[in-house]
């Protein structure tokens, strides 16, 4: 049985140039994970690619440009969510 993950971003324009990794984990830290998002109404997105990738990085860092088409997909996502609710 495949454990579920779970990645969290930040990205803030105006401070830094790239999105950052807040938080990651398998199962239980996962779970928290999506409960704390849930929880703000902030907008999930299942992606288990990008999270395979986005895992490996480490907490408090940039992503690398090389995500940063993917993540920018992701980001775009969120922000139309955002503007329809």
């Amino acid at each position: 049985m495949v454990q579920k993950r779970a990645v969290a971003l930040r990205y803030d324009r105006q401070r830094e140039g790239a999105p950052r990794v807040v938080a990651k984990g398998a199962g239980e830290v996962a779970e928290a994970i999506i409960h704390t998002a849930t929880a703000n109404t902030v907008p999930i997105v299942e992606n288990e690619e990008l999270v395979d990738t986005l895992i490996r990085l480490e907490v408090d860092h940039v992503i690398p440009p090389e995500l940063y088409r993917a993540v920018a997909e992701v980001l775009a996502y969120v922000y139309r969510s955002k503007k329809q609710q």
